[in-house]
């Protein structure tokens, strides 16, 4: 699979690095690709060129650069983009959306490719490592596109996460909230990175 990942932060370089060594192709989009370690060895373009050349595109930018980064991708018809952002307030007391509404809505009204909501509800540490104790962490994912999302599931399940479908992507805000969530266990209630959600069956 041909990933674009937009964003070359923690959470992006960790989706990115984990997809790579699965043997999907990479690029990551960023403004300047001259101003990136000529030590790298992964593919690094402008944003536009990243999201053309590729199938699946990763939103992995902070809040207030998401459409930015969606304009410098150009169209994106016929693509996937991944919304792995949150719309956090600036204190992470809260999410910056009006009620009802979500930010996984608001990236889909900003693109024409079809947008599933994923790899937002927990850190990138998990991201890297979701086992444990050889139980696989859940990753939720929401959208409208059957298709999208099936192939979501096998990008997430290549990463080591037991995928599951929250539904359409109005259920973003469920997904954004569970983010809230973790970052306020992570971080407000002292338990740091190293703990992830699981759904479990009986």
């Amino acid at each position: 699979m041909k990933i674009a990942i937009i964003g070359a932060g923690n959470v992006g370089s960790t989706l990115g690095s984990g997809w790579a060594r699965h043997g999907h192709d990479v690029a990551f989009g960023v403004r300047n690709p001259k101003k990136t370690d000529s030590a790298t060895t992964t593919k690094v373009v402008t944003v536009m060129e990243a999201a053309q050349m590729s199938d699946v595109v990763v939103l992995a930018v902070p809040w207030p650069a998401v459409q930015d980064a969606l304009l410098s991708a150009g169209d994106l018809t016929g693509k996937i983009v991944l919304d792995a952002t949150n719309p956090l307030r600036a204190d992470l007391s809260g999410l910056d959306t009006p009620p009802g509404t979500s930010g996984g809505e608001k990236v889909a009204s900003l693109t024409s490719a079809q947008v599933v909501k994923i790899f937002n509800t927990t850190g990138y540490p998990n991201m890297a490592n979701p086992d444990y104790h050889g139980e696989r962490a859940t990753m939720f994912y929401c959208g409208d596109d059957s298709n999208a999302k099936r192939i979501t599931a096998g990008l997430a399940g290549d990463l080591g996460f037991d995928p599951v479908d929250a539904g359409p992507l109005r259920h973003a805000h469920l997904l954004e909230e569970l983010a809230m969530l973790w970052i306020t266990l992570a971080l407000r209630q002292g338990y740091g990175v190293n703990f992830a959600f699981r759904m479990m069956r009986r």
